[in-house]
């Protein structure tokens, strides 16, 4: 294995700068498009809002009650499955059969749930989605998506997603969404967008697949956001899932609310599909094994399109290193409220603050055998901060006072009237937070790319500052095959590598560190 990724490290000149916009993955304080906005604004005109804060309150109620379900329900499932995903299960063939469709169980959406779940909750699925979809495109650059299927659409919010991240590249989108109503208002959202792919609604899965040919079942992505969730039975979930991945051509992505349960439906998800993905390369070099060395190649390409690697977050396909740790990996996204959001979620009368934090939790995983890459560090030398400063010369030690000293220009004093605006300006929309990190990520993605080897961790915690050191809490690839991992904490000093911890000091949650 060593041998087949040492070459590879020749073919790549890192330098910090590059390994550091590769690392960057984290996304400033989100803005709405223009576009959603609107389209919000006229979908609630056209609706009856009175009581609306009422609305969005009860459904906020109903969240927490199916949280508080699915807790109960845990107890009564299949404990060999949660306690060994990766265990083949008995008798398990006759489970497939069974004709679960998704909105039998679980949150029933009608008129005005729906209409109060646009008001608050749509904008910030939205941009969990954005940043989900925005990393799987850095990730795999050559990806672009034609055939989607989207699963427990609701109003549409993945859908605008994937239009900013691959705005051309849409042909054909699916959407399976039980509420009848939340149909309605994706179709009412997306009613004035112009260059929009072939859009079809259904009520279930077993649906869409007696409405399509054989040959137009499979998607190149498949994502499900904020709905296995609502699914309280593990089995039934696990019975979608494996729906899901038996739909999915190329890419599918998992997204969940970032609490304990989502999060432990995701590593449960997780879990299952590279169990079941290499139990059917297994069965598939089983029953072709032959001695013809021209076969042999058939089988393996065949194998290796069944099985499967994850993408994002993790970089490696062993178990979860945080379970039964009491700790879960889940990640956040900073949005700026929307007007209906900060008119209709209030706290005790009191107006919200103009932002607000979406916690989530996710997986990505692609079909296929992980790409043998080398690994970052690979050949890297990092200078002490010894051996740096004895390296100085004697002009960079004099002192530039003027360079110190900030001095204001009449620009900036007018910067500083125009941020003691109070924040309610809800007819213009217009924002008050700096957007430079937009132009920050299109550099990022030009410099410099994070690849798919086991090279890069993921600070799944916000990084700790501890005098002139910096804790990191990383989940990390331990074998260069990436078929095992773990949680580590790992110190940074100036004193061993100023590089790396320049490095440390501007990695944020979420964002990846080199190996």
């Amino acid at each position: 294995m060593a041998s087949s990724i040492v070459p590879a490290a020749a073919t790549k000149l890192l330098t910090p700068e590059s390994i550091r916009a590769a690392a960057k993955q984290s996304e400033g304080i989100h803005l709405v498009p223009l576009s959603l906005r609107r389209a919000i604004k006229k979908f609630l005109r056209e609706k009856e809002k009175s009581h609306m804060n009422r609305k969005v309150l009860s459904l906020s109620q109903s969240f927490n009650r199916i949280k508080e379900t699915n807790l109960q329900l845990s107890a009564s499932v299949s404990r060999e499955l949660v306690e060994d995903p990766f265990r083949p299960i008995e008798h398990g063939g006759a489970r497939w059969k069974i004709r679960s469709a998704y909105g039998d169980i679980g949150l029933k959406y009608k008129e005005d749930e729906t209409v109060a779940y646009v008001a608050s909750r749509m904008p910030a699925v939205y941009s969990a989605c954005h940043r989900v979809l925005k990393e799987v495109r850095r990730r795999l650059p050559d990806f672009s998506p034609a055939s989607v299927l989207d699963f427990g659409a609701g109003p549409g919010s993945a859908i605008w997603a994937m239009r900013e991240v691959w705005p051309k590249a849409l042909e054909r989108v699916n959407l399976v969404e039980p509420s009848k109503d939340m149909q309605r208002a994706a179709q009412s959202l997306l009613r004035d967008l112009k260059g929009l792919p072939i859009i079809h609604s259904y009520d279930n899965i077993q649906a869409l697949s007696h409405n399509l040919e054989k040959c137009e079942r499979k998607h190149d992505l498949v994502i499900s956001s904020y709905a296995l969730g609502e699914i309280p039975s593990l089995s039934d979930r696990i019975t979608v899932i494996r729906q899901l991945w038996d739909l999915t051509r190329d890419v599918l992505v998992l997204l969940e609310p970032g609490t304990p349960h989502g999060s432990r439906i995701i590593r449960q998800m997780r879990s299952y599909i590279l169990w079941m993905a290499k139990r059917t390369c297994r069965k598939t070099k089983k029953s072709n094994e032959v001695p013809s060395n021209e076969k042999s190649i058939v089988v393996d390409a065949g194998a290796s399109r069944n099985n499967a690697y994850v993408v994002a977050p993790c970089s490696h396909d062993g178990r979860c290193p945080l379970e039964n740790s009491g700790k879960y990996c889940h990640f956040v996204q900073r949005i700026e409220r929307t007007s209906s959001q900060r008119t209709y979620k209030r706290s005790k009368g009191e107006p919200l603050r103009g932002f607000e934090d979406e916690k989530f939790c996710f997986v990505a995983l692609k079909r296929g055998n992980r790409p043998e890459e080398a690994w970052p560090l690979d050949g890297m030398e990092f200078e002490t901060l010894k051996e740096r400063l004895a390296k100085r010369k004697p002009e960079d030690l004099i002192i530039d006072y003027e360079d110190q000293i900030e001095f204001k220009t009449d620009e900036d004093f007018l910067d500083d009237e125009e941020d003691t605006i109070p924040y309610a300006s809800d007819a213009s929309e217009i924002t008050l937070f700096n957007k430079d990190d937009e132009n920050d990520d299109v550099d990022n993605e030009e410099q410099g790319r994070a690849d798919l080897g086991g090279g890069w961790g993921r600070i799944i915690y916000a990084p700790v500052r501890r005098g002139k050191r910096i804790a990191l809490d990383v989940c990390r690839s331990t074998k260069r095959d990436a078929s095992e991992g773990a949680f580590e904490r790992i110190m940074i000093t100036k004193r061993e590598c100023p590089d790396l911890h320049l490095q440390a000091r501007r990695s944020l949650w979420g964002d990846l560190w080199p190996f």
